[in-house]
């Protein structure tokens, strides 16, 4: 004997509560005014979201140090999030302190990958940073989705591959990033075997957002 299916009806399947977007808006204003710190930021345990920010005034990104971000961190250039082991199982919802190094390495990660990248220079970086803790750790992918959708961040929407980890030999052949193809350096990059994307194309992405960037 089956168990009978209810008509479908689409209105059966949707959940909304206004209340989740006030906790996101929260999330980010809490964010936004969090300290920046250099790249790399010292030592801390925890997870959850962080943007990086550029003052370059020379190259491809000299509006950020020029205009943008003149004055204050205010357009960042690669948002992202590190959650900590056993989220997926939700092991770190318990409201139990996240003791793990998660958002820290991240960071640490990303200044070796600009450190290592061509045309950059980490002391044109600079890091700002949330951590989540308990239950609140559930929200993390949510703001950082929220901070991307905020900021468009040029490595988050225009050149990919930043946030990459190493793929690995089992994925060598694979094509070579945008941002890999435009700043070459990262020392997993010379196992890799695949080509390289269009530097030209990328440079005039490039050129076309900081042109639009307020």
């Amino acid at each position: 004997m089956s168990i009978p299916f209810a008509p479908f009806k689409r209105e059966d399947h949707i959940y909304s509560n206004p209340a989740f977007a006030e906790f996101l808006k929260d999330a980010v204003r809490a964010f936004n005014g969090s300290p920046v710190a250099p790249m790399p930021p010292p030592s801390f345990t925890g997870s959850g979201v962080y943007a990086l920010y550029c003052t370059a005034v020379k190259g491809p990104y000299a509006k950020f140090g020029k205009e943008i971000n003149r004055l204050e961190y205010k357009v960042p250039i690669y948002v992202g999030k590190a959650v900590p082991p056993g989220w997926r199982q939700s092991r770190q919802l318990d409201g139990t302190a996240d003791k793990s190094t998660s958002l820290c390495s991240r960071l640490i990660q990303h200044s070796r990958s600009i450190e290592q990248g061509k045309g950059l220079k980490l002391s044109d970086f600079a890091c700002r940073f949330l951590i989540f803790e308990g239950v609140s750790v559930a929200m993390i992918a949510a703001v950082e989705a929220s901070l991307i959708g905020l900021y468009t961040p040029i490595w988050n929407s225009v050149v990919d591959g930043f946030g990459n980890h190493d793929p690995g030999a089992k994925r060598a052949s694979g094509r070579i990033t945008q941002w890999d193809s435009i700043h070459p350096g990262r020392k997993w990059l010379k196992g890799m075997t695949g080509d390289s994307q269009d530097v030209k194309v990328i440079v005039k992405r490039i050129k076309d957002y900081m042109a639009g960037l307020r």
